[in-house]
């Protein structure tokens, strides 16, 4: 039916409801966003309202994309609702089309939407996510640097002596460190002496330290412009090991499981990532049939409150759901591939199961 005229004016409609809600939720967390980011970082000399616009611009694609099955369940229930104030759901099964007929445009147009969230916003919302991550990290060193360290303490032996590496700030990828503090020990666990470097560097083989304070125990502390700290870290481990999954394109996710795999890193949280992305569209298809579950039996005047509410209770509930298991997957409780597609076919079955049992009896 996706191909008859009415199946193209339902796909339309469903369309146009579907992009008013989009373009309504983006205007919405935007202005949220950017007052929480006002109110969060208006102490740092850094910010500026033009700076504040620019993060909250860069972090709206992946606060949006977590909103969009909410939005597809909203504007599955407002084009059902309308189509049934209009009489026009009532000409349609009088016409004698049946239910998955007139919801296959819907659903089509649902796993179209989430086909975008997954191959269009989500490329940009990890890009967006990713910048809006280095310029906090820029403000906060420049407004404390005495601000607590945000990487873990790193213990490394390159064969010739022990090391221990903290730092205040460190980049996006884990390459570069900031304000970092190295404590030497000798061969018996004792510390034989400390640096303080201003920045650091991971290159091939070696760290390379600027800005170097030097401090003996019986010495007077001195100043290197540049150490050399030989490692057998390789730049694509600090890589992985600091990577945030939703700062990874979805086209990007296999190769950087791949890698973490190579490397001795657990990629769960890459791999949950990749199949809750993957398992979007269908997401999306399965909040389609729960919202016609509780729109369908709508009449002109006298629609049911709670109905409506049970409507988007049972999306949230979903939604918590898929949220909640994620996290198992993340952490390795759940295998990821089953955290992130068990919540989706249990819906697509519970929906399918009671628009079966109203329409078909």
């Amino acid at each position: 039916m996706i191909f008859t005229t009415l199946g193209r004016y339902f796909f339309r409609r469903y369309a146009v409801i579907t992009s008013w809600f989009l373009i309504g939720v983006a205007s919405l967390v935007f202005f949220i966003d950017f007052s929480e980011v006002s109110g969060r970082m208006s102490n740092f000399p850094q910010y500026t309202i033009s700076g504040g616009l620019l993060m909250t611009a860069a972090r709206l694609p992946n606060i949006l994309q977590q909103t969009l099955p909410f939005i597809a369940l909203f504007s599955g229930m407002a084009t059902l609702m309308s189509l049934n104030r209009r009489y026009e759901l009532v000409v349609t099964r009088a016409a004698g089309i049946s239910v998955w007929q007139f919801m296959a445009p819907m659903v089509v147009g649902a796993l179209l939407f989430g086909l975008a969230g997954t191959f269009v916003l989500n490329p940009v919302a990890a890009w967006g996510t990713s910048r809006a991550l280095s310029l906090e990290a820029v403000w906060r060193m420049k407004a404390n640097p005495l601000a607590p360290s945000v990487m873990p303490w790193l213990h490394q032996n390159n064969g010739e002596e022990d090391t221990i590496f903290g730092a205040r700030n460190v980049s996006e990828d884990g390459t570069e460190l900031y304000d970092l503090t190295v404590i030497h020990l000798t061969p018996d666990n004792r510390i034989a002496y400390r640096q303080d470097a201003r920045t650091a560097k991971l290159e091939d083989g070696y760290w390379l330290l600027n800005d170097v304070a030097e401090t003996r125990p019986g010495e007077r502390p001195k100043t290197i412009p540049e150490v050399r700290i030989r490692t057998n870290l390789k730049p694509e481990f600090m890589s992985e090991s600091m990577s945030r999954p939703e700062a990874v394109a979805f086209f990007d996710l296999p190769r950087k499981i791949e890698v973490a795999n190579a490397l001795g890193i657990s990629p769960r949280a890459l791999q949950t990532q990749f199949h809750s992305l993957a398992s979007l569209p269908v997401l999306l298809v399965a909040m389609t049939l729960i919202a016609a579950c509780v729109s369908l039996k709508f009449s002109r005047f006298s629609q049911s409150r709670s109905v409506i509410l049970g409507g988007i209770l049972a999306g949230f509930v979903l939604y918590v759901v898929t949220t909640l298991v994620k996290a198992f997957g993340s952490s390795g409780v759940v295998p990821p591939f089953v955290a992130a597609w068990l919540p989706v076919v249990v819906a697509m079955a519970l929906g399918s199961t009671i628009l079966l049992h109203q329409e078909d009896g």
